[in-house]
């Protein structure tokens, strides 16, 4: 991803992975709801994505969409983590997620499938 976003850029993103495309005027109302943000910020970040192509905007109504997958924006700033905070090493993170939480055996399950499928 050559598109870098800013964590409130990224709350803008979430209203339309969470629901699909959606007036600005909607995605506005819900983020009012969310973290009590105010139309005109709103509106300042949806063109911010605009303008870094990560929303496309269409008539009638100021239309939003989503140009780029949440995946992608995940798979990046997970990078974006483990380069910086952990010297690029994957195992370190892992390792510190799995300290933090005590995990329920259903969960251990999922992530001996995960690596499984990794081998």
């Amino acid at each position: 991803m050559t598109v870098k976003l800013f964590d409130s850029e990224l709350k803008v993103m979430d209203v339309l992975w969470r629901e699909g495309d959606s007036t600005a005027k909607h995605i506005s109302d819900v983020l009012k709801e969310e973290v009590g943000w105010n139309m005109n910020t709103t509106y300042t970040l949806i063109k911010r994505c605009i303008k870094k192509s990560a929303i496309r905007r269409s008539e009638p109504n100021f239309m939003c969409h989503a140009l780029i997958p949440k995946e992608e924006v995940q798979e990046a700033e997970t990078n974006e983590l483990i380069n910086k905070i952990y010297d690029g090493s994957a195992d370190k993170l892992f390792a510190a997620l799995l300290g933090r939480k005590k995990l329920s055996p259903e969960q251990i399950a999922q992530l001996k499938q995960i690596v499984g499928e990794l081998e």
